[in-house]
């Protein structure tokens, strides 16, 4: 695992972000972090953390498969003031609560082709997102992001996940090409309050800093 500093100016408040694989900072570097540190962490072709600076209060948000790898780890990250999960689960992979098995296996299949075509779109709700995603688009090689790919199926496979109650609110884009927003509802409802908003996989362009998420 990777980590970046989004923002590192000794706040006493700190967001631990998850991102969602095949990324890195660079696609989100636009949203303000006001009073806030924030730090992201990527790249999971291993799940070791970093050592979490003290801070007075944490806040975790994550996002696609880093709800998953959040939920995971969460007996080594601090204690957080508030849990946002965005278009994610914690079962990734599973017909009824996440990517369904078959066309996981053909985009695991064909990643490489698909990081070099239109994964990236089918992440955005239009062209228009997608062209301001190229601006600032993720600058890791496609080989590390296949392999984070692979590294995180053996990771779910192996692993007999149970879920207890952890995070709090849970943000669910209706147009969501990646996780059917469908199998997102039918495991959150009653397992965290939801919000849904009219968009696609990568929520961020409707926000402009980190606050406005935690406050949704």
């Amino acid at each position: 695992m990777q980590y970046h500093w989004l923002n590192k100016q000794n706040n006493e408040k700190l967001i631990i972000f998850f991102t969602g694989w095949s990324f890195d900072e660079n696609p989100f570097k636009f949203l303000k972090s006001d009073n806030f540190d924030v730090m992201i962490f990527y790249d999971y072709n291993n799940l070791e953390i970093p050592v979490i600076p003290q801070y007075k209060e944490y806040f975790l948000i994550s996002w696609s498969m880093g709800v998953y790898t959040a939920y995971l780890l969460k007996d080594k990250l601090p204690k957080f003031s508030r849990k946002i999960a965005v278009n994610g689960t914690p079962f990734p992979v599973n017909d009824e609560f996440g990517i369904p098995l078959k066309p996981f296996l053909l985009t695991l299949k064909h990643a490489q082709k698909g990081l070099e075509g239109k994964f990236y779109r089918n992440i955005f709700d239009s062209p228009n997102e997608y062209e301001r995603y190229q601006k600032a688009q993720v600058q890791r090689s496609i080989e590390s992001r296949v392999s984070e790919l692979n590294s995180l199926y053996e990771q779910i496979k192996n692993t007999n996940l149970c879920y207890e109650k952890y995070y709090d609110k849970v943000i669910i884009s209706r147009n969501d090409s990646i996780i059917p927003t469908k199998n997102q509802i039918n495991f959150w409802r009653g397992n965290a309050d939801i919000k849904l908003l009219e968009c696609g996989h990568f929520p961020y362009y409707n926000f402009k800093s980190w606050n406005e998420i935690l406050c949704m």
